[in-house]
């Protein structure tokens, strides 16, 4: 076998291969034989088929197999000849003019590039902290008790106010005419906890059971409902019945409805607190470790490969196809979805996933196994159970990967802010937990 190996782009390459026509028919003529023991063939006893009627019926196939083995064989052995690291899967195609008695294919394909990091000593990377207050600990028994409040009818002739439960009848119509979704009987919802437009939850406060109101509704430009976005309706409600609402006193019952063994109010805030710490923790590590990120990425230099970005182009398609089906789209996997919308994304992985690689082979970032045991164990310890979770991801290798891939980003992050010149900023804690509050 010969072998020569032509530059065509910064990554791209293309490399010929020969192979002697004998080897490849002996390899046939070898297979089709042990094709005909065993195959079976009207008017033919098992094992008794003559090799000119299996050599007609599967001469063809058995042919493309071996073609395809024999210069697969061949490309990985070339490729590991020239110490060639091959990025994607070649595209093998065959060529004319060889010599009598050989075979050429041309095999185009990708080789994974060089990755320069530059001096992460002149990154800059900001690294967030926040402290669980006790304003953090009072909204989330806020939380829990809402989660558990109970609802009592109010007495005839008082009026709705925010937090009652209310159960309505309501109709809109837009320019005289009816709207899908417009119209409900029955329908129940919380007035002051956002259910309704502003404008619906509004015109129903100080009304009672019993009367009606009709409403002028402008629904936003963005409303998910976009035959009627940026549109006015014209609603007719009814109430039906008023409900107020009783939330549970934070006592040693309610502490010990929690799960809270020794039924105090401290033990339940303690719990609380580290609880929110537990998810304080998880989140500061993922936001830091995204600057991290972005310096490490604005420290390299690399080129990309055209075929590694598509395959994870596909991957994100597929995923966005996944998603669609999973929300009961009718024919998914037939909805136009443009590649260029997942170029952006795809890039970025590829260009981090081969930075963080580099990195980690330069600097013996690796996962050890206390590292993966560490953070299973803090994983699991949310749970009921923690013994069962550390039993359930030790029980599968692909969970093991996954958690020894957040290792490693762990290790690198941890890295990156060794090096870097980082920035201290507190964020409030609303803020890290995406919470919106008044």
């Amino acid at each position: 076998m010969a072998v020569t190996v032509e530059t065509l782009d910064k990554l791209e390459r293309k490399m010929t291969l020969t192979l002697p026509v004998g080897a490849i028919q002996s390899e046939v003529d070898s297979r089709l034989k042990k094709l005909a023991r065993t195959v079976k063939m009207d008017g033919f006893r098992p094992g008794k088929v003559p090799l000119s009627v299996v050599a007609q019926r599967y001469g063809y196939s058995v042919q493309y197999e071996v073609m395809n083995d024999k210069v697969g064989e061949a490309f990985a052995a070339a490729a590991n000849e020239a110490k060639l690291r091959v990025a994607g899967q070649p595209k093998i195609t065959e060529k004319e003019g060889a010599p009598e008695g050989e075979l050429a294919f041309d095999a185009v394909f990708e080789v994974y590039p060089e990755v320069k990091i530059g001096d992460l000593a002149g990154a800059e990377v900001e690294k967030v902290g926040t402290e669980v207050t006790g304003e953090a600990i009072d909204r989330t028994l806020d939380i829990l008790r809402k989660q558990r409040r109970t609802f009592a009818q109010k007495a005839a002739g008082a009026a709705v106010e925010a937090g009652d439960r209310v159960t309505v009848d309501f109709e809109g119509k837009i320019d005289g005419e009816p709207f899908a979704g417009g119209k409900a009987d029955d329908f129940q919802f919380l007035v002051g906890e956002g259910q309704m437009l502003k404008e619906f939850d509004d015109s129903v406060r100080g009304m009672k059971a019993g009367e009606s109101k009709t409403f002028p509704l402008a629904f936003p430009a963005d409303y998910h409902g976009k035959d009627v976005a940026g549109k006015t309706a014209d609603f007719m409600v009814t109430v039906k019945k008023i409900e107020a609402t009783h939330l549970p006193e934070v006592n040693e019952a309610f502490a010990k409805s929690l799960g809270i063994a020794e039924g105090t109010i401290e033990a339940l805030r303690a719990d609380i607190r580290k609880n929110l710490e537990r998810e304080v923790k998880f989140r500061l590590l993922a936001r830091n470790k995204q600057a991290a990120m972005d310096a490490l990425l604005a420290q390299s230099e690399l080129d990309l490969p055209k075929s590694i970005v598509q395959n994870e182009i596909d991957r994100l398609v597929e995923g966005a196809r996944a998603d669609l089906k999973q929300r009961g789209i009718q024919d998914a996997d037939k909805a136009p979805i443009p590649e260029e919308v997942f170029r952006p994304q795809a890039e970025r992985r590829v260009r981090l996933g081969l930075v963080v690689a580099e990195l980690v082979r330069a600097n013996g970032l690796d996962a050890k196994p206390e590292q993966i045991k560490q953070h299973i164990e803090d994983l699991a310890a949310s749970y009921e159970r923690p013994a069962d979770v550390v039993r359930w991801y030790y029980g599968d290798n692909r969970r093991l990967a996954e958690v020894e891939a957040i290792v490693i980003e762990n290790n690198v992050t941890d890295f990156i802010l060794s090096k870097a010149k980082t920035v201290e900023k507190q964020v409030a804690f609303d803020e890290l937990m995406g919470q919106n509050q008044a």
